[in-house]
């Protein structure tokens, strides 16, 4: 059972994916920026669904540090569902996310604070001096952010970049899901949120493989058409499925003007009419069906997404004990 907890300044969110190499030093790093502050803050290591020793080296921290919490995932469902867990744990005023594979630097994180205090609700870093691999990270992620700004109209050099801070009255009102923890920006948009960056440091990859492949970017490019959908029309998504399905039912009435012509013209053979009939029908249907779809759509906007069944695991101290 969790206990009531002491008032915390800083929650810190970090997923890891096979990080054994990295925990250690991480955590270490953490502490040692943490600590500096002289506020009260708590450390929220997300497991999702490691194959490797990184769930034993964090049961080892803890028993070490009993006031770290670790969430294990039964197997791996991503990192906007790891964020996600994070986000609902943590109990700091401010919540802070980064990498597990110290390519982040925790020492930033003062000077991120520094910012948000500023009177932002959200303050992005910017790998401005990104230690990646040209071709295969820092060209896509480029293009990624220009097409991201061109249709969202947040205006960030770098919305991929993990290490942010929020306020959490904030975080708790986004739903993650997907490969949308790379928009939280554009979500935080939605909410009115008012949004910063900062440049921030970036270390190579020294331990650990990198889990980028090119074969998200086609979740990332229906994700972002979502969000560019949900920017114009998360009020009311009945005005979008409304116009097209206007757009099908004035076709099907024009085709069924043709049928009546055509039908009362002697010289028309029977072929033909079937034909515009068909058309007729298929119009009519499919601005019927997208009518449909819009009020079904405005349903979910007013009544909320049915919440999914619980997919991890909270431990304490005690090894022997799930919360």
């Amino acid at each position: 059972m969790v206990h009531p907890r002491d008032y915390i300044f800083c929650s810190v969110v970090v997923p890891l994916m096979n990080e054994e190499e990295n925990v250690r030093a991480l955590h270490r790093s953490l502490k040692a920026a943490m600590g500096g502050l002289g506020r009260p803050y708590e450390l929220i290591f997300v497991d999702d669904g490691s194959t490797d020793r990184t769930f034993e080296i964090l049961r080892d921290l803890q028993l070490q540090e009993p006031g770290l919490r670790i969430v294990k995932f039964r197997r791996n469902f991503g990192q906007s569902a790891a964020m996600a867990a994070g986000f609902e744990l943590a109990c700091g005023e401010l919540i802070i996310t980064m990498d597990g594979d110290l390519q982040n630097d925790p020492n930033d994180i003062p000077r991120l604070l520094q910012k948000i205090e500023e009177g932002f609700d959200m303050v992005s870093g910017w790998r401005k001096n990104r230690q990646d691999k040209f071709l295969i990270r820092k060209v896509p992620s480029k293009i990624a952010n220009r097409i991201i700004m061109k249709l969202t109209g947040v205006r960030l050099h770098d919305t991929g970049c993990s290490l942010k801070i929020y306020r959490r009255e904030l975080i708790k009102r986004i739903r993650l899901y997907g490969e949308l923890h790379r928009f939280i920006p554009v979500l935080g948009r939605i909410e009115g949120a008012r949004i910063s960056e900062m440049v921030v440091n970036h270390h190579p990859r020294r331990f650990g493989k990198s889990k980028y492949n090119i074969s998200r970017t086609f979740k990332v490019i229906m994700d972002l058409t979502t969000l560019n959908l949900f920017l114009k029309y998360f009020e009311n998504p009945l005005h979008f499925f409304g116009v097209v399905g206007f757009l099908f039912t004035t076709f099907g009435i024009v085709a069924l003007i043709a049928t009546a012509y055509f039908a009362l013209s002697p010289e028309i053979a029977i072929p033909e009419t079937n034909l515009l009939l068909s058309t007729t029908f298929l119009y009519m249907a499919g601005g019927f069906q997208l009518l449909l779809f819009g009020l079904i759509a405005n349903m979910v906007v007013k009544t909320g997404n049915k919440r999914n069944g619980q997919l991890y695991e909270v431990y304490s101290k005690d090894p022997k004990a799930v919360i």
